[in-house]
């Protein structure tokens, strides 16, 4: 289970180029004009984990493959976009498909680069598009929850359970706060809520695009994002497009030194991912073995055999049970054999809730 990202904003403010740095791609045109991202371009990213690598030198896995995230380029959005303005429509489809929002904001001053509204201004930039997120759901949620509310008046359970969830969506976005702060009562209503599809019941991811020099330290108009960020429960990261850029044309030893030389530890592309993993709620586990480590990406909370199933359905159907090591101690130990000699490695059942960097081999029975 990887996660796939929309990288949403006004046009103009470095989402193509951010995402042609991202998946080291030309995929998408990254032009200076409104709409020159007309289709979703569809980025898969391998997200890096020392761990993994770790993993892998001790098993002497012949192959690593980690995990994957998908980034999805949606066209840019202008005013009236809930009503059909520019390529409103087509944007509103888009983002309804993927799991979190990624939505950049400019962050510097540039005159060679046009801003849509002549002016540089993260926050109104992020209201804009909020807006019509809103407006879209508003729009939504006006028809469907009174014909959900009329269906309930004649006994149907789950016409009532839709009525009460979305009405409570619904009063949210009439006082203008995202449908995301819904509170489901019970697992149904949780469940029909998700099935809504709601614009703003996506977690949000703020990246402030930022000139070269302030990549390290971020700048006054970052901060302002990361207050904004911090006052909804949503996340933030300070990343330069230039400079991800830049880094997509060198060696790993060179990205190292260019990176240490701007005061940087690590790549936009890293700090997007923890900040998106962090958002989900996800975290990691591992299988390593001769022919191969790889990496598993499962929800917080999960327990064996749903972990099982992010491998394979069989896994989750048939589990009988895991044979678990925790990282610190496969490293510490050089992996499965010492792990097991040291009695480091578990036997755990169905309810075992997993651990982030939990090595793990399923055992199970179709």
């Amino acid at each position: 289970m990887g996660f796939r990202c929309g990288i949403v904003g006004l046009p103009n403010v470095g989402k193509s180029t951010l995402f042609n740095a991202l998946t080291e791609t030309q995929a998408a045109q990254a032009a200076n004009y409104p709409f020159c991202t007309i289709e979703p371009n569809v980025g898969q990213v391998a997200v890096p984990d020392e761990r993994l690598d770790k993993i892998a030198a001790i098993a002497k896995s012949a192959k690593v493959v980690p995990t994957q995230l998908a980034f999805v380029d949606i066209a840019g959005l202008v005013k009236g976009a809930s009503k059909g303005e520019g390529l409103g429509n087509q944007f509103l489809g888009n983002i309804r498909e993927v799991d979190a929002i990624v939505h950049v904001l400019r962050c510097f001053e540039d005159d060679d680069i046009q801003h849509v509204a002549n002016r540089v201004d993260p926050l109104t930039d992020a209201e804009i598009v909020e807006t019509e997120l809103l407006l879209a759901d508003l729009d939504s949620l006006e028809k469907r929850v009174p014909a959900a509310a009329k269906r309930a008046t004649g006994g149907d359970k789950e016409a009532r359970a839709m009525a009460s969830v979305l009405g409570q969506a619904l009063e949210l976005l009439r006082d203008g706060k995202p449908a995301r702060l819904t509170e489901p009562r019970d697992d149904e209503e949780a469940r029909l809520f998700a099935q809504a599809q709601l614009l703003t019941a996506k977690p949000v991811l703020y990246v402030c695009n930022v000139a070269e020099e302030d990549a390290a330290t971020g700048n006054a108009m970052s901060e302002q994002v990361f207050a904004k960020a911090h006052a909804e429960g949503a996340e933030a990261v300070v990343v330069s497009a230039a400079i991800e850029a830049e880094l997509v044309t060198m060696e790993a030893g060179e990205r190292a030194e260019y990176l240490a030389e701007l005061g940087l530890s690590e790549s936009g592309l890293s700090r997007i991912i923890k900040a998106g993993y962090k958002l989900l709620g996800l975290n990691t586990f591992f299988t390593a073995g001769p022919k191969e480590a790889r990496a598993w990406t499962f929800p917080q909370g999960a327990k064996a055999p749903q972990a099982a199933g992010e491998i394979h359905t069989d896994f989750e159907r048939g589990f009988i049970r895991a044979e678990t090591i925790a990282f610190a101690d496969y490293i510490g130990l050089g992996g499965e054999a010492g792990a097991r000699e040291a009695g480091k490695l578990r036997q755990e059942g169905k309810e075992y809730l997993v651990q982030d960097g939990d090595v793990m081999l399923f055992k199970f029975n179709v």
